[in-house]
């Protein structure tokens, strides 16, 4: 069996009511999914520290904090001591990705880079190794609720190659679009870690939901 992790992420959830979201989750997803967006690198603003820092105190999960920011080695430190397990930044937004990785771990943390589906995905080859997990986007950033951008198919799969050739055991992650109807497709891809959103989030029965997702992805 190869096992799958769902990362849940909290740009779904409802605000008004964001623990008891989170605690119906809290069980069996794998991370907590935080998109953090500040309206110059995506088109659109979600939210940052503080409520990284009100969550942390009342539960147990990991963090997975995906950063769609710009200048990220800016605010590196700050997302660790709100309580990030792993800060993930995008490719495109550093001229020091190396550096940065560097940082993260340097903090105690797992490190992660994302891709924009226009980037060509050669572009993280170089980090296969030096990062715990390799972020896809597989719908352009900034919005929930999009759907699986099919294109994504070849950049997974030139991915999980290039990994498998290295015997790493960097993790390729998914963003964007993953429902119980393409989940195993796109694990067949050569995706291990599905964010989430929509498809947890707005279900009548958000931790059945993760139980399904998992159930439809595994390969055998």
């Amino acid at each position: 069996m190869k096992d799958i992790g769902i990362a849940p992420s909290i740009l779904a959830a409802d605000f008004g009511y964001l623990m008891r979201d989170i605690k119906a989750i809290e069980s069996n997803a794998d991370y907590l999914h935080i998109d953090v967006m500040d309206g110059h690198y995506v088109n659109n603003i979600s939210f940052g520290i503080p409520v990284i820092q009100s969550i942390r105190k009342y539960t147990d999960m990991k963090f997975f904090t995906h950063l769609m920011i710009t200048n990220p080695e800016k605010y590196i430190k700050d997302f660790a001591d709100a309580g990030s397990d792993n800060i993930t930044f995008h490719v495109e937004c550093t001229d020091d990705p190396f550096g940065l990785i560097d940082s993260i771990k340097a903090l105690g943390k797992s490190a992660g880079i994302a891709i924009h589906p226009d980037t060509p995905v050669e572009k993280v080859f170089p980090f296969i190794g030096k990062v715990d997990i390799i972020l896809v986007m597989t719908v352009y950033p900034g919005f929930g609720g999009q759907g699986y951008l099919d294109m994504s198919d070849d950049r997974l799969r030139a991915l999980r190659k290039a990994i498998d050739e290295q015997d790493s055991d960097t993790v390729i992650a998914v963003d964007g679009g993953v429902t119980e109807d393409n989940i195993r497709h796109i694990c067949e891809c050569g995706a291990r870690l599905f964010v989430a959103g929509s498809s947890v989030f707005h279900a009548e029965d958000p931790s059945k939901a993760i139980d399904e997702l998992k159930r439809c992805g595994t390969l055998s």
